[in-house]
């Protein structure tokens, strides 16, 4: 499966490639994938997978895990170039047909927590920030082996956004490129402290709840007293922390987040 369903934009929408197809939001399709299907599970074998602090945390809330934990034995961490963000890619297993390490036979092992790029297959998506906000394509990836497209099924883009618990997904995915676009509009990426501070803020929540008690950082912000509290454990509260924290700290402001005031 080829991922094309990262929400990290660019200032323009780049050509779709051959065999991608450009979806309307009132397009149809029809898809249906299962164990009946005789190519199930191929799509899960030698991926490029990049994953979203989102999808790192739902991943790591099902496991058990602690992000830290979760990104060294799972994760080759990059970075996007334009930005400096740091870019976990997940590592396929080390044999002949590079599965993912969460596929076996009967299916993914994580599926109530499979990443979003997964969620969607096989629709993509791509968002830029526009003049209006935030604006996005849909478009379908029709590979030669998947036996999906076989299914009497009919889906619209939005049906199958739905259909696939995809919202909160997207919401925190463009969160996040809003923020990476603000970076790349400064034509500068981030030095390598800060890229550090952004992969503990946003891919291992736990050491960043850690580092916010130890630092006393609610003293340095006016935060209400329930956010706060949420904050600290409810790792959805903790990203959307993560986000603009790192924002306030690489701009010296942010709309979610003001400097307490002495």
């Amino acid at each position: 499966m080829s991922d094309q369903s990262t929400p990290f934009a660019a200032d323009q929408f780049p050509p779709l490639p051959d065999g991608f197809e450009e979806m309307e939001p009132d397009s149809t399709f029809r898809f249906a994938c299962h164990p009946g299907v005789p190519c199930f599970n191929r799509c899960c074998h030698d991926l490029v997978l990049p994953l979203t602090p989102y999808d790192v945390m739902k991943l790591c809330r099902y496991l058990g895990m602690d992000g830290e934990s979760f990104l060294e034995r799972y994760t080759t961490v990059r970075t996007f170039p334009e930005t400096g963000f740091p870019l976990p890619f997940l590592n396929m297993d080390d044999v002949e047909t590079l599965p993912c390490p969460f596929v076996g036979p009967e299916g993914c092992s994580v599926y109530a927590a499979r990443p979003a790029a997964c969620r969607s297959y096989p629709l993509g998506r791509g968002s830029r920030l526009g003049r209006q906000g935030v604006e996005e394509r849909h478009f379908l990836m029709r590979e030669p082996h998947c036996r999906g497209f076989s299914g009497t099924q009919e889906w619209t883009p939005l049906r199958w956004r739905e259909d696939q618990g995809l919202q909160p997904y997207n919401a925190f995915n463009d969160r996040y490129m809003r923020l990476m676009c603000m970076v790349s509009a400064t034509g500068k990426p981030l030095e390598p402290q800060l890229a550090t501070l952004a992969l503990l803020c946003l891919y291992q929540l736990d050491a960043f709840r850690a580092l916010i008690e130890e630092k006393k950082l609610f003293a340095h912000v006016d935060i209400p007293a329930q956010r706060a509290e949420d904050v600290l454990f409810d790792d959805e509260a903790t990203l959307r922390f993560g986000l603009d924290w790192l924002e306030l700290v690489i701009f010296g402001q942010c709309p979610g987040l003001n400097r307490r005031t002495a």
